[in-house]
């Protein structure tokens, strides 16, 4: 007696069977499997997010507020978006070199002007009330303002978003105003490479709420290599509602790598659930900041363990010649440059335009400096500075001192940050301004 399905179940071909030829054991197993393969389906199918929007690298100026009237409701939206251009080119002038800038004709600003984005709008008859965002083109105008436009960028690092709602922790599962935040989110103004997913595929089983306790590196290497990412972080964001379609208070996190290294944290709270979405979109720029701020500071250096390298000893050397060459090139042990001098990397601070020039200049004014050039420019703040020196490092470093700055770093890669001048001595009592 054959163990299992019944005959008429036992064939090789597809066979239709009905439910009067199934025991109902079996009718239990096949609802068991069939209810399982609808998980499964459920997993990699149906809307999970949106996908990011490109950051092509325009300037960006967001909030811009107005309220214009006209004849026409056609007229009062075209005098409204001419003035949110007029009011952008202020702003990103401001926040760029400091100070007001030169007003510009509305058909240089139609040149300069790469998009306009629809925050939010209301139109009447002869009224035109909006919050509009500007986008700038990059080259353009850092040309306009007199800046290249280059910024420092980290390595490409995987966002895992992670929101805790209602006791739940979701990243890709459902559609989520967290994800919504961080695919709309321009990251042309961001120090910071992210590599954003739609959450379609098999990103809610890859990139799931547990993936960020996992300590594993064989995982993360496997994970990583996939999405072209050189490493992670975790923001994660849990509301708590005081009751339903009242007060919501965000908590915010920023994490990163695959310790779950805690970067920042925050609070944020919505008067509604109506204004989250807001919340949420204020939330991706404060921890877009603190990201930036760590990426300064040294803290988001790539894990050396999720990179594999070749081993030394599988290098190849086709002759002694090679290895005299390769040797040489190597640093010495004090952590000087090879002799003859090289290139040192100097980081220092750049509130504005200006300062770019004017630590260029000081750096040329150092004897032995051959070249110095900035070759990532981060305004507001520490741009990256590439420096021929013909002695070793220590020497840079002694000078740069000597000129009032406070230098840290060792090897061929320093810091420099200005020292405050000491406050001025107050006047003494009885002296002869008293007389």
């Amino acid at each position: 007696m054959a163990l299992g399905f019944p005959e008429q179940c036992r064939q090789k071909g597809a066979v239709t069977l009905s439910l009067p030829s199934l025991r109902p054991i079996h009718l239990v197993f096949a609802l068991v499997l069939a209810a399982f393969a609808a998980v499964l389906v459920a997993q990699i199918e149906g809307e999970r997010g949106i996908a990011p929007i490109a950051s092509n690298g325009d300037f960006e100026v967001r909030d811009i507020k107005v309220d214009v009237y006209g004849k026409t409701s056609e007229q009062a939206r075209a005098t409204g978006w001419r003035l949110a251009q007029r009011l952008g080119w202020r702003a990103l002038w401001q926040r760029t070199n400091g100070g007001p800038g030169p007003m510009l004709s509305d058909g240089t600003l139609d040149a300069l002007v790469s998009g306009i984005e629809v925050q939010q709008e209301q139109i009447g008859p002869n009224r035109y009330i909006a919050t509009l965002a500007i986008l700038f083109d990059r080259a353009r105008a850092g040309q306009a303002m007199g800046v290249s436009g280059q910024v420092m960028r980290s390595p490409p690092l995987l966002v895992i978003p992670v929101l805790w709602d209602g006791g739940v922790a979701t990243t890709f599962e459902t559609p989520t105003e967290w994800q919504k935040a961080w695919a709309l989110f321009r990251t042309a103004d961001s120090s910071i490479d992210y590599v954003r997913t739609t959450g379609d595929g098999a990103d809610p089983m890859l990139l799931n709420a547990g993936q960020p306790s996992r300590r594993g590196r064989n995982w993360w290497r496997v994970l990583l290599d996939l999405y072209g990412a050189a490493d992670v972080i975790m923001p994660i964001a849990r509301l708590e509602r005081t009751w339903p379609g009242g007060p919501v208070t965000g908590h915010f996190a920023a994490r990163y790598g695959p310790d779950n290294q805690l970067i920042g944290s925050f609070t944020l709270q919505a008067k509604s659930a109506a204004d989250i979405p807001k919340m949420m979109a204020d939330a991706v720029s404060k921890i877009d900041a603190l990201y930036s701020q760590a990426l300064i500071g040294g803290q988001l250096r790539p894990d050396p363990s999720l990179v594999i390298e070749e081993p030394l000893n599988a290098v190849e050397l086709s002759n002694v010649g090679d290895l005299d060459s390769l040797m040489a090139a190597l640093p010495s042990e004090d952590g000087g440059a090879p002799v003859g001098g090289g290139a040192i990397t100097i980081q220092f601070e750049t509130p504005t335009a200006a300062s770019v020039g004017e630590a260029e200049a000081l750096m040329r004014a150092i004897p032995g400096v051959r070249s110095a050039s900035t070759s990532s420019l981060a305004l507001g703040g520490m741009s990256v500075m590439q420096v021929g020196f013909d002695a070793a490092p220590e020497q840079l470093r002694t000078a740069l001192e000597a000129r009032g700055f406070t230098v840290t770093g060792s090897g061929t890669a320093l810091r420099i940050v200005k020292r405050a001048a000491p406050p001025a001595p107050s006047p003494t009592p009885g002296g002869s301004g008293a007389r």
